[in-house]
């Protein structure tokens, strides 16, 4: 697998090929991270099957939001992760009082 550019995202799109935006393809990584620096803090640690478990659930869950988004603004994966993302940072703003 290669990166892509936007232009390319665009060209693939329109011949049908989904294309799993960097964020998604690559966040495996840094969800086990965090996983392992939460059980550093707390010294609670899992096995590996129970870290695997658990990033297989989250990777899936953020797989499934970013689809959803696409096909509800009729949009590339690329553009819905940002659309997606956006919204998580409008609700944040909003839940703080800040509007």
């Amino acid at each position: 697998m290669y990166p892509t550019t936007d232009d390319t995202d665009h060209i693939l799109s329109k011949k049908g090929t989904v294309v799993i935006p960097d964020i998604l393809a690559n966040g495996g990584g840094v969800t086990v991270s965090y996983f392992e620096w939460g059980q550093n803090r707390s010294g609670l640690y899992m096995t590996e099957e129970e870290v695997n478990t658990k990033a297989d659930h989250w990777m899936k869950q953020a797989f499934h939001n970013v689809w959803n988004t696409s096909v509800k603004h009729k949009t590339t994966m690329r553009i819905a992760a940002y659309i997606y993302a956006l919204g998580k940072i409008e609700l944040g703003i909003k839940s703080r009082g800040h509007y």
